[in-house]
């Protein structure tokens, strides 16, 4: 028999009330710290979950304890009953929002407030076209910042995603923050982290220390507001006095936040992750199409959960590619 309080309850007592579900493995961009340059092997059609099964998963989360639904992709919105897989979840009683990377997301505004899907996390990691299109590999970065213009001025509250890659974006750190002078958003600096295929090293990544190297430089310290976190939240927020917006880091890599994560991962091929970066994965999809409870399974994969990082608990570990090649690609997770 299953314990309803427990069945979301790990270990090291933490409480897993935010469930994130990639709706495909698909995207419209390409971007280097995502998908590898040669793509990735795609899951048959049929391993993919239906919207019914997304729906009837998602409902057995809910009904033990989780509050908050995020969905992700490759890019969720290209996937075609997209906006019938938002709607059925949009009947369950959790905050909906979504992460897009905004190339055609002015297609699904109506969808989303319908939906009441008050946040959006877009993903942009420069404000150079030039190098939004190294980036992506892809030239849609006009479309993209016309797209979060047009979200903020419906009333979404927007938070842009930025990858941090030494030597490639760094020196737009200042740039992002001025964007929240005159606009309602919150830019997150996100450490790069390791996957399989994204060529990680340390030497690339741009830690929280140095986002706040920059900002110390540009703006005088009675300038810099640190803000009050959010429970369980993974950013370090800050604002500039008298800015409308404000910007955060993200620090996974150098000062992770595991202690009070209650997150866990549902891929599009029906497979449960409890940690970003574990490479072990449980398969829901299997037992729910045989008409099994799903339950036993999820418990056991909480109750699985390292207390750190997949169990890379030191930068050593992280260095070590024998122990993230064998994580998925980012796009085949879920960002």
């Amino acid at each position: 028999m299953i314990n309803n309080k427990d069945i979301l309850q790990d270990s090291f007592g933490r409480q897993h009330t935010y469930l994130r579900i990639s709706l495909t493995e698909l995207c419209n961009l390409r971007c280097t710290y995502c998908m590898p340059a040669e793509g990735i092997q795609l899951s048959p059609r049929d391993h993919i979950m239906s919207y019914d099964e997304v729906y009837e998963i998602a409902k057995t989360f809910v009904d033990h304890g989780v509050t908050k639904i995020r969905l992700t992709g490759g890019e969720p919105l290209v996937r075609r009953d997209a906006d019938v897989i938002l709607k059925k979840l949009a009947t369950l009683p959790v905050e909906l929002s979504i992460t897009s990377n905004a190339v055609i997301i002015d297609r699904f505004v109506d969808t989303l407030q319908a939906c009441n899907i008050k946040n959006i996390n877009v993903s942009l990691d420069s404000l150079d076209a030039q190098k939004f299109k190294e980036i992506t590999r892809r030239s849609d970065f006009e479309k993209v910042y016309n797209n979060i213009m047009l979200l903020i001025d419906e009333g979404f509250k927007v938070k842009l995603n930025a990858v941090l890659i030494n030597g490639f974006n760094d020196n737009e750190i200042i740039d992002f923050i001025e964007l929240t002078k005159a606009l309602p958003i919150s830019v997150r600096f996100i450490e790069f982290m390791p996957f399989d295929g994204n060529k990680w090293d340390k030497a690339k990544m741009v830690s929280y220390a140095q986002v706040m190297e920059h900002v110390n430089a540009r703006f005088h310290e009675d300038k810099i507001v640190r803000m009050q976190d959010a429970p369980n939240d993974t950013s370090k927020n800050y604002k500039i006095e008298g800015y409308m917006g404000s910007f955060a880091i993200i620090s996974s890599v150098t000062n992770p936040f595991c202690d009070s994560c209650n997150r866990i991962r549902l891929t599009a091929n029906g497979r449960l992750k409890n940690c970003l970066f574990s490479s072990s994965e449980s398969d829901l999809l299997t037992p729910l199409r045989e008409g099994k409870s799903i339950e036993p399974m999820i418990q056991k994969a909480i109750q699985a959960k390292f207390k750190i990082r997949g169990g890379m608990d030191t930068m050593e570990k992280l260095e070590q590619p024998d122990l993230h090649s064998n994580n998925r690609s980012m796009i085949a997770i879920g960002g």
